[in-house]
């Protein structure tokens, strides 16, 4: 988990279907970095299962069953 950079963050908007400006992606980018400084001690330490992304797809095999 690294720090987003403003040039990272613009494709990311833009594939979105949110475009933002360079000035509007380096704020973001300057906001939101000190949460990834933060985290960074404890990345990629988390139990699978409390990682977000997959929510939907466990959801969904237990409503299978």
């Amino acid at each position: 988990m690294t720090r987003p950079t403003p040039k990272e963050i613009k494709a990311m908007a833009d594939v979105a279907g949110v475009p933002v400006d360079a000035e509007v992606a380096t704020r973001m980018a300057n906001s939101i970095g000190p949460a990834f400084e933060g985290f960074a001690a404890i990345a990629g330490t988390l139990p699978f299962d409390l990682e977000p992304a997959t929510f939907l797809l466990v959801q969904a095999a237990e409503v299978a069953k």
